[in-house]
Order: C-alpha cells, then sequence, then structure tokens
C-alpha cells in the first residue's frame, strides 16, 4: 500500500522502516543544525521523537533556522517544531521540553529510553554531559561540531572525534573527552578553517559574541546528522 515513505522504503526496504518507525530519537537544540536533523527524521519515518530547547525563535534566526519565520518569532522552538512535525506526520509521537540542557539539567533525562542521541547544542559543557550520558547508558550519539562562521556546505565530514582537524569545537570536545575517557564519539564537523567575521555587530553580541552563518552551512550539518541516523537505526538488530 502506498503512503509516505513508500519513497524511502524503495531504497531502505520494510524491515528497516519498521526498525525506523519503532525508534526514539532525541535531539538536543533546535537551532540551524537541529531543526533540519528533526525534520528530516520525521520525514524518513521515525516514530518518535524528543525535542529539547528553551528558546525562543528570534528575527537573526530566519536566516538559516528551518522553524523560524516572521509568524513564529516570539514562540518557543519546541512549540513550533512540535506543531510543523505533526502536519509532516500526524501520527509521529512529539515529545518536548523547554529545558536548557545543561550538566545541572541532565538528571531530567533517561537516555535509556531512547535509541538515538542527537547533540545539536552549542555548549561545551552541555555537549561533554550529552556524551558521558550516552555512554553510561549506551546509546548511540551523534554531535554537530561548529558550524557558525562557515561559508562552504561541502566541507563536511563524518568521522570520530579524535580524527578531526581544524574545528576549534572539536579540538577543544577532543581534548575534554580524552580526560573523561571517552575513546570514541561519532560527529559531524567541518574542514572549512572559520571565516573571521567583517565586523563585530554590537545588537548581536548578547553574552557572547555571534558567529555568521548561513542558511546553507547548519542546514547541511543537520541533513548530514539525520542520514547518519537512519543508516544507524536501519541496520540496528
Amino acid at each position: 500500500m502506498i503512503n509516505q515513505f513508500s519513497r524511502t522504503e524503495l531504497l531502505l526496504g520494510k524491515e528497516s522502516m519498521e526498525k525506523i518507525s519503532n525508534s526514539r530519537v532525541a535531539v538536543f537544540g533546535l537551532g540551524g543544525v537541529g531543526g533540519h536533523a528533526v525534520e528530516a527524521l520525521v520525514r524518513s519515518g521515525v516514530g518518535t521523537v524528543d525535542i529539547i530547547d528553551n528558546d525562543t525563535v528570534s528575527l537573526t534566526n530566519i536566516n538559516r533556522q528551518l522553524f523560524a519565520t516572521h509568524k513564529t518569532i516570539g514562540k518557543y522552538k519546541v512549540d513550533v517544531a512540535k506543531e510543523r512535525l505533526l502536519e509532516i506526520n500526524p501520527q509521529v509521537a512529539v515529545n518536548t521540553y523547554n529545558t536548557f540542557y545543561t550538566p545541572e539539567t541532565a538528571d531530567e533525562f533517561d537516555f535509556e529510553n531512547y535509541d538515538y542521541i542527537v547533540d545539536a547544542i552549542d555548549t561545551v559543557s552541555g555537549k561533554i554531559q550529552l556524551v558521558v550520558q550516552a555512554q553510561k547508558s549506551g546509546t548511540p550519539i551523534i554531535s554537530s561540531m561548529g558550524a557558525g562562521n562557515k561559508l562552504d556546505p561541502t566541507a563536511f565530514q563524518v568521522c570520530d572525534i579524535y580524527k578531526t582537524s581544524v574545528c576549534p569545537l572539536a579540538r577543544v570536545m577532543r581534548s575534554e573527552l580524552k580526560k573523561r575517557g571517552i575513546k570514541k564519539l561519532k560527529v559531524v564537523y567541518s574542514q572549512e578553517q572559520p571565516i573571521t567575521p567583517k565586523y563585530t555587530n554590537e545588537e548581536l553580541k548578547g553574552n557572547r559574541p555571534a558567529p555568521g552563518s548561513t542558511a546553507f552551512v547548519p542546514s547541511v550539518a543537520g541533513l548530514i546528522i539525520a542520514g547518519e541516523v537512519i543508516k544507524d537505526l536501519s541496520e540496528i538488530n
């Protein structure tokens, strides 16, 4: 019988589609990377997604974030995302957490409930905690490295964190994970040298300097992540 996933099933097969449908994936961070990742996961047939982000849509999100429009400015990203995801697949289960994931809020999440974790958050302490928590529960995880201040969407690669180069965030993550005895982590990272912004916009600074961004770099990272998750889920016995 024809359904909305029939074209995907032609490539993956019925057994893999059933595995994907029965899977629960948590996506931490709904920015330029995480938003595209979770939508691609739902369009691929993942049956349950948990989305975690405490931010609201702002004007400066519109240039790159899938759920950001002038209509959604000021709304919580998890609420906007849930509405759109249910429009794509009314049968998908969407669990929302209006939470800023940090080592202090980590206990709110039981990773043993998840089949896969997507790390698309910005803070180093949060990213490290996600990896530590995933390792303790034996849950597969994929992490996004830096996508800001980049212009080349073809420079992304998928590899282990200890095989990365160039990316400043990956360098910090390698050092911190090594201290904690974590020996591997699948990541998506860019080999492009970060570009120095042409000027500093004081209005964008907030608590830290804002990186430049585009519509076509973080989105590619998110889609690559979704592809890796679907590939791994379909192969899990």
